[in-house]
């Protein structure tokens, strides 16, 4: 199966063009920093206001991670800030929350679960029953995330006016009004310079647990050593449901994206270039919802484990297509596995038409030139690409045992797309010996 006619369209952007973009791109970051930093400031004197008043909340001062966040990503999303307590995890049971309690359409990956307070007559225990944030059942006392969230809202509103009286505040720094949303976060709104970022306030209990086992995987291919260790040494539970916590890789994932940014190469920079590209013309259509930084931060992460090699590093065109295959190939199965719990499914999470972003994704794959432009309104249009059927055959290939989610099939898809140049011969031998496997299968799918 050769490469299309069409392939050698996918490299027409000269490298001009994708530098061009991403220059715009990054000199937003300083600013989007400033204004981060600034409103920072004030959230970091909000939660010493809730750690005056009860300890048990404490404070982060090492927010490096959520502006690293920040600066990467192309739209303004709310900014997720957990606020741990200052309470012994590894004293919590975790036990499995009940089929009733539980919230519906929750994945094996999220961890769904029930976090028991250790035998009457400890700090915790009594402490949690001071401030009303535990019940009893069973004979035991249980965490509720419902009244954690309770209990730090009221310490949040107490800071918050002390702030006012204090004149720390300025008039138009904060608003509150989306305190009385009943959801599982807290969020409020805070004026950094002349921008309003929010931030999603969510208290965590942090817990050691043993090194996380990649099942079939090798530990740290295409890392850092050791980084993926000490991204995942923790277990971080949030609250989930007003009964049940669940845990969270929103800093783990964050973590190994700080380890890649060590790496050489344009990683990142290729992260950036496809979140702008999403931000523009892979969002909500017609009431569906759009691809996500997450979904893309996840797509990076693959592609650092799938392309092990810093020869895989070396341009930046060649950099964004590892991260294309990959995310062609979870478009056209309809499958996106989260890094760390390959076993959740990340677009089950929301509606999101994949035939539609398939053909977007695609589109900009084989004909970069006219996507590398920023553009405001409607989102670029596609329809008029008849797409490769020798590249399509290849991205829908059967899925369910997992069996082309390895290098060998990314570097044939790279191929097609005339941008593998590898010079390792284990790996085009790998590739050429899967390719002759494919060419005997795919006439049976057809």
């Amino acid at each position: 199966m050769g490469a299309g006619d069409s392939g050698g369209a996918a490299m027409a952007a000269g490298a001009s063009h994708w530098h061009s973009y991403l220059e715009v791109i990054v000199s937003r970051e300083r600013q989007r920093l400033e204004h981060f930093q600034r409103a920072e400031d004030i959230l970091l004197t909000l939660l010493e206001g809730v750690h005056a008043r009860d300890p048990r909340f404490l404070v982060d001062y090492a927010r490096n991670l959520e502006a690293f966040e920040l600066a990467l990503c192309a739209s303004e999303d709310a900014v997720t800030v957990e606020v741990p307590l200052r309470i012994d995890g590894n004293a919590l049971s975790v036990l499995a929350c009940q089929p009733g309690d539980s919230p519906s359409g929750h994945h094996p990956g999220l961890g769904i679960c029930c976090l028991e307070v250790p035998s009457p007559g400890t700090d915790l225990e009594d402490w949690t029953s001071s401030v009303g944030v535990m019940e009893q059942g069973g004979g035991a006392g249980r965490l509720v995330p419902e009244k954690v969230l309770q209990h730090l809202k009221e310490l949040l509103v107490s800071a918050i006016v002390h702030c006012q009286r204090q004149f720390l505040l300025q008039p138009g720094d904060l608003s509150a009004e989306n305190l009385q949303e009943d959801t599982m976060e807290l969020s409020l709104l805070i004026r950094g310079g002349w921008k309003t970022l929010r931030f999603d306030i969510v208290p965590v209990v942090k817990r050691w647990q043993e090194p996380l086992r990649l099942k079939g995987r090798q530990r740290d291919r295409g890392f850092p050593e050791g980084s993926l260790q000490k991204a995942t040494e923790e277990a971080h539970f949030v609250p989930a449901s007003p009964h049940c916590w669940r845990s969270s890789t929103h800093l783990p994932i964050l973590k190994l994206l700080q380890a890649v940014d060590t790496q050489k190469g344009p990683r990142l920079d290729s992260l950036r270039l496809l979140d702008q590209l999403r931000s523009q013309d892979w969002g909500e259509e017609g009431g569906k919802g759009g691809l996500t930084f997450n979904h893309l931060k996840m797509v990076l992460l693959w592609s650092t484990e799938l392309f092990p090699s810093p020869e895989d590093w070396q341009d930046l065109e060649g950099s964004v297509y590892r991260l294309l295959v990959i995310l062609l190939r979870c478009l056209a199965t309809g499958c996106l596995p989260h890094f760390l719990h390959p076993e959740e499914n990340l677009f089950q999470r929301e509606s999101l038409d994949l035939a539609s972003l398939y053909r977007k994704v695609e589109s900009f794959a084989q004909d970069p030139r006219r996507f590398l432009r920023f553009h405001f309104g409607l989102p670029a249009c596609t329809g008029s690409w008849q797409a490769d059927t020798g590249t399509r055959a290849l991205l829908q290939l059967p899925a369910e045992d997992g069996s082309y989610w390895d290098t060998a099939y990314f570097d044939i898809l790279l191929s097609q797309f005339q941008v593998y140049r590898i010079q390792d011969g284990a790996r085009r031998s790998a590739m050429s010996q899967l390719l002759s496997k494919i060419q005997r299968e795919i006439p049976q799918q057809s």
